[in-house]
């Protein structure tokens, strides 16, 4: 009898363990589909991969639920050799999770109650729900209710918002003036609505096709003889070409030397 029941044990290990495989073979196909394939991911092939995990869970705990399986509540795993050595067997049995079976890992990986301050946490939360009438419990999860509700609606209609938020800023006063915004990029980038005029040029006096300057300043000029040595006079005309004698070079030589008052004021009319 012992030894039936050791044997449907077994073979029901052995059912459930290939199933977890394929559970978790189709998780880890799956994983990979969202992190290498999204961008050609479609909606109804995450569905069918949904599906397909579902259905494998679903069997998985009609096999726990069968009359056949023998309740695994009532087996109890001992360690019979803890050892701070590595075991490849183990770390091959666990596909390179659990490399040693130590004092430190046994208690995570046997454990059949949470740890003691989640299960303080726990009964606290128990305890606190308890003391809730359920008037207070029943408007507690209308406020939820409720809150969860304006959440969907605004996760369901992004694009209603955003074009009132549009409208409440074009119906806003603007802080700028857009004509003279434009004017100004108009200016700089095309030189619209700019003057045209030059300043104007200085010309020397008595220059061909020239007028001569009646606002600037006064001149005086000194004509220095190099034949008599004395000066011949303030204000003064250029040396003049004797008629009768064209392209001859006058016997003395004359040099005209401008000097700017300095009674005069330079912008005096």
């Amino acid at each position: 009898m012992q030894q039936r029941e050791e044997k449907q044990l077994e073979a029901s290990l052995e059912s459930l363990h290939s199933r977890v495989s394929h559970l978790k073979a189709s998780l880890q196909s799956f994983i990979l589909k969202l992190e290498h394939e999204h961008d050609r991911l479609s909606w109804p092939s995450v569905l069918d991969n949904f599906a397909l995990l579902s259905g494998q869970l679903n069997t998985i705990n009609k096999v726990l639920k069968n009359e056949k399986t023998p309740s695994y509540r009532s087996q109890v795993i001992i360690p019979l050799l803890l050892s701070p050595d590595r075991d490849e067997e183990l770390l091959r049995l666990t596909e390179q999770r659990v490399p040693v079976f130590s004092h430190e890992i046994v208690p995570d990986h046997l454990r059949t109650k949470p740890d003691p301050e989640v299960e303080e946490q726990e009964k606290h939360l128990s305890a606190e729900a308890a003391r809730i009438g359920p008037e207070v419990a029943q408007k507690l999860i209308q406020t939820l209710n409720k809150l969860c509700s304006n959440l969907l609606e605004k996760l369901n209609n992004p694009r209603d918002d955003r074009d009132s938020e549009a409208s409440a800023l074009r119906q806003s006063k603007p802080s700028f003036n857009p004509a003279d915004t434009n004017a100004l990029v108009a200016a700089v980038g095309f030189g619209k609505g700019l003057s045209k005029c030059r300043p104007p040029v200085s010309v020397p006096p008595g220059h061909p096709g020239q007028p001569m300057m009646s606002t600037g300043p006064t001149l005086q000029q000194v004509t220095i003889a190099g034949t008599t040595g004395h000066q011949a006079g303030m204000g003064g005309q250029g040396t003049q070409q004797q008629p009768g004698q064209p392209g001859k070079m006058p016997s003395s030589i004359k040099t005209n030397i401008k000097s700017a008052s300095a009674s005069m004021h330079p912008y005096n009319r």
